[in-house]
């Protein structure tokens, strides 16, 4: 490890590696820091699977379009070549063991390195411009100078770090959308569509009776890539805050209960499971929601439902505006027609008061329903190649410098979808 390179990232979820593995590809020097011993994310430390859809589909042809694409169709490409990930009509479930090998592989071939392990403690910043960052591990403390740093840490610590103006939540009460504990059951024989009702029917006659406390409206359950496996993302905690240490501590334990509860209706309701096991939780909660960053631009619901195009778009997307009740139970959406899409400006990708700072995944500058659709793991993908290219583009580490033109074609000639 060296004192100083030039591009440091913070976080190694898909925006984080993404962003690693562009900018290691440009011949930039890149540090990628993570908590955890693995790359990957939500997907690899809170077992959210699988890829939500990320297509669009011709009305005329009726061809299906990819929308994530770029540096995430190579992911998804090699996860297939590895055995790692199958197609579905509408999500892509895939195994996140190979996914941690994989991009591991990536970022070591694109000249990247890594540094598990690892928490950022603290930022030294003179002026508008950050100079260090404070790190803890094994090894004690030190610090790590970079020209720019990349915050893709999810919930905009690094940014919080550097002084840099957010929004926690929905506007109206600064409630975030529930965090849930997934988890999975092996041994079960068999699943389809039936017993998916049966399981429902049930659950809300339990759920009614107070006999279930969890208060998601349904049971969520999908397949994996091993037959008899069931992957849940079905627990739901309201009202506690993602960025609050004691919230996250009341979260973790209330989802597990949860967690047991299920298992447990499952098992005592249904020959299907009487057999199974309980083989897996995330090894933290998942959160979809907690800060966004003040950016440059903040996208918002009207820009999403208008289909708004930008010049300096950096991605596209059309997942439904999906959003999970902050309040209890209840989950809205709102699906784009078939063909439609909004795009993403890099503004949104730049937050206030700092000169050499981007920020890529979940916590760019949007509104509380914009997020609720950009947040998922195919787009925080695109958004961490834009800012990895932007950051190698940039000036001195200068973000504002990024000529976006540029930063546009070299997207699209490494396959990405900009407009």
């Amino acid at each position: 490890m060296k004192n100083k390179y030039d591009i440091i990232v913070v976080g190694g979820g898909f925006a984080g590696a993404a962003a690693a593995i562009s900018a290691g590809r440009l011949g930039k020097s890149v540090l990628l820091i993570e908590k955890y011993n693995c790359m990957g994310g939500a997907a690899c430390y809170d077992l959210v699977n699988p890829f939500m859809p990320y297509a669009t589909t011709d009305p005329e042809s009726g061809e299906r379009i990819d929308l994530s694409c770029g540096l995430f169709t190579e992911i998804v490409d090699r996860l297939r070549q590895l055995g790692g990930a199958k197609n579905e009509k509408r999500s892509l479930p895939f195994n996140e063991e190979v996914l941690k090998y994989l991009l591991n592989t990536m970022a070591l071939e694109s000249g990247a390195e890594l540094l598990y392990q690892t928490y950022v403690t603290g930022v030294r910043k003179e002026g508008e411009r950050i100079k260090s960052v404070m790190i803890s591990n094994v090894s004690g403390n030190s610090e790590i100078e970079a020209d720019c740093f990349i915050d893709a840490t999810g919930d905009a610590n690094l940014s919080v770090m550097a002084g840099c103006p957010y929004r926690l939540g929905r506007e109206s009460d600064n409630l975030c959308q529930p965090m849930t504990l997934c988890f999975r059951l092996a041994g079960v024989k068999g699943y389809d569509a039936d017993l998916k009702a049966r399981i429902n029917a049930l659950y809300s006659e339990y759920q009614a009776s107070g006999k279930i406390k969890n208060p998601r409206e349904n049971v969520l359950i999908f397949k994996t890539l091993v037959g008899d496996i069931l992957h849940f993302n079905t627990t739901r905690v309201v009202k506690l805050d993602p960025t609050n240490a004691e919230d996250v501590t009341k979260a973790e334990i209330i989802a597990r209960e949860q967690v047991f509860e299920m298992y447990n209706f499952l098992r005592e309701n249904f020959d299907e499971f009487k057999d199974s096991t309980l083989i897996s939780t995330g090894i933290q909660i998942g959160v979809r929601e907690s800060r966004m960053i003040d950016g440059e631009y903040t996208l918002t619901k009207d820009d999403l439902l208008s289909c708004a195009r930008f010049d300096d778009s950096i991605a596209v997307c059309n997942y439904d505006i999906d959003i999970h009740s902050p309040d209890g139970s209840g989950t809205s959406h709102y699906y784009f027609p078939h063909g439609e899409y909004y795009t993403i400006p890099y503004r949104c990708l730049i937050p206030k008061n700092a000169e050499n700072l981007l920020v890529a995944g979940r916590c760019v500058s949007a509104d509380h329903d914009a997020q609720a659709s950009l947040r998922i793991m195919p787009t925080c993908a695109t958004l961490g190649e834009a800012a990895g290219i932007a950051a190698s583009l940039a000036l001195n580490g200068n973000i504002r410098s990024v000529d976006t033109d540029e930063l546009r074609k070299i997207l699209k000639e490494k396959g990405a979808k900009v407009d």
